[in-house]
């Protein structure tokens, strides 16, 4: 992972729920519930979930695989890993979570060892595409499923002008209240060089996954990648 990312993402930490809430129109939570459900976790599963940020997606896993299942958080961030471990004490006495500060295109894991992975907004940041995700291949028992969500540019053109729009006229200036202006305007450019969900789709079965689907939601303007492994 570049230094800079991770950089940028210790400094976002305090405030990175609030950004996240005004960057998705508020839906974050519910595509986030969608994502947990695709990944086709259960109870007693041993989860990953890579780029946890804050923990929102590790502690839906969390929820779905009860206390005898384990949920492996994963991030660089290790100001993010704190907020998400001081938010999963808040709502768990002894939460099934482990949180790991690593770098998903180097995973800390055996190989073959999980039943069901998460990642949330962290492949449209990762320097290495194709290896975080041969990574995640390498890291999931065959069978296992993983699910992948992210925003994206739309196809159609005015949503895509809605969406920079948006971006330039509220992200930014409510980041820049909140002393984050700079660490935000690089959402824009990541955007622009983010693959496509029929790239994805492609980069993922180069990896190894047979079997791969993405959805577009919310017009395109989001995404989720479901990969299952065999």
């Amino acid at each position: 992972m570049n230094q800079e990312i991770r950089d940028i993402f210790n400094r976002i930490a305090p405030v990175y729920d609030q950004l996240n809430n005004f960057l998705s129109l508020g839906q974050h939570r519910i595509w986030k519930e969608m994502t947990v459900k695709w990944s086709a976790a259960k109870p007693g599963d041993n989860c990953i979930d890579l780029c946890c940020g804050s923990g929102d997606l590790a502690l839906c896993l969390a929820r779905r695989v009860g206390v005898k299942g384990h949920v492996h958080g994963v991030d660089f961030s290790p100001n993010l890993l704190a907020a998400a471990q001081e938010r999963s004490q808040k709502q768990y006495p002894h939460p099934p979570i482990s949180w790991i500060e690593a770098d998903v295109l180097n995973l800390p894991c055996d190989d073959n060892q999980f039943d069901a992975a998460t990642m949330g907004y962290g492949l449209r940041n990762v320097t290495d595409i194709p290896r975080s995700l041969q990574e995640l291949h390498r890291v999931l028992k065959p069978g296992a499923k993983a699910a992948i969500l992210d925003f994206h540019r739309p196809d159609n053109q005015q949503i895509r002008a809605f969406q920079q729009w948006y971006l330039d006229h509220i992200v930014v200036p409510i980041a820049q209240n909140m002393g984050v202006k700079e660490e935000y305007a690089y959402i824009s450019p990541s955007l622009d060089r983010f693959p496509t969900g029929k790239e994805q789709v492609e980069l993922a079965r180069q990896v190894g996954f047979t079997s791969v689907t993405h959805y577009p939601i919310a017009n395109g303007m989001m995404g989720v990648l479901v990969l299952s492994k065999f």
